[in-house]
């Protein structure tokens, strides 16, 4: 069998969604010849991915597994809605997150690649990975939202886990960018600025109060832009950093389909 280059397993698994090691092993088999490989990939019953791995997934599902202070996030892609509320896709999903919290990610990658073709065959739509993270953190909270399209995963330093998932849930529905007003960054601020100028000049504003004006736009805007500063969903008139107690937040992630 002729010896074959990580390049051209890399380009016959992206067609097809295979393992990495069946790939190599048709690639072997056929000489380096692609087509020749997918044809012996399809002979062994891997058909349908060869044949799906090229339609676009614009839908998906985002599924999280927390372990002891370790949560796994995990993002599949499949082609319909119908696909990613069917049983046996949210199975999957949950098998690679676990795999991802108790594991880690390398382990849960490499699950996923047998386990994603096997679902090809089973389901009949091309699936794929869209990311895999793990989220390790003294105080672990996460909230998946009913669809499944957003998941978050709060790590505090200390604290109660209620509270973590409880600012997991507010992020899922208010989509904070940063955790710290200060965190947001220059070029986003800048950009702002140039727009809040321009309206302040077209509305007159003397330039004497100008700066000042931009100035509380400039704190308004940092902390609409992040999680500790945003008013908490389920308590109005405190911030989600007030019902944390002032609590460290360690860890914040963000996944939507």
């Amino acid at each position: 069998m002729s010896e074959v280059s990580a390049s051209a397993v890399a380009s016959l698994r992206s067609r097809t969604g295979v393992s990495i090691l069946e790939c190599k092993k048709a690639l072997e088999e056929a000489g380096g010849d692609e087509e020749a490989a997918i044809e012996i990939l399809r002979k062994r019953g891997v058909a349908q991915a060869a044949k799906k791995a090229d339609r676009e997934q614009h839908e998906g599902a985002v599924f999280i597994e927390e372990d002891e202070g370790v949560a796994g996030v995990v993002k599949l892609h499949c082609e319909t809605d119908f696909v990613a509320r069917d049983d046996g896709f949210i199975a999957l999903g949950q098998d690679i997150a676990n795999i991802a919290a108790k594991e880690g990610s390398d382990a849960a990658t490499s699950a996923a690649e047998d386990k994603i073709t096997d679902a090809v065959q089973k389901l009949g739509e091309n699936i794929t990975v869209g990311s895999i993270e793990v989220v390790k953190a003294p105080i672990v909270g996460s909230y998946v939202h009913g669809n499944r399209k957003i998941g978050v995963v709060v790590g505090l330093e200390e604290g109660e886990s209620t509270k973590a998932r409880d600012a997991a849930m507010h992020a899922a529905a208010m989509n904070p960018l940063h955790v710290k007003p200060e965190d947001v960054a220059a070029e986003d601020v800048e950009r702002e600025k140039a727009i809040w100028k321009e309206q302040l000049e077209s509305e007159g504003k003397p330039a004497e109060i100008m700066e000042k004006i931009m100035e509380g736009k400039e704190k308004k805007f940092r902390e609409e832009n992040a999680l500790l500063t945003q008013e908490f969903v389920k308590e109005p008139g405190q911030t989600v950093g007030e019902y944390l107690g002032g609590g460290t937040v360690t860890e914040y992630v963000r996944v939507s389909v």
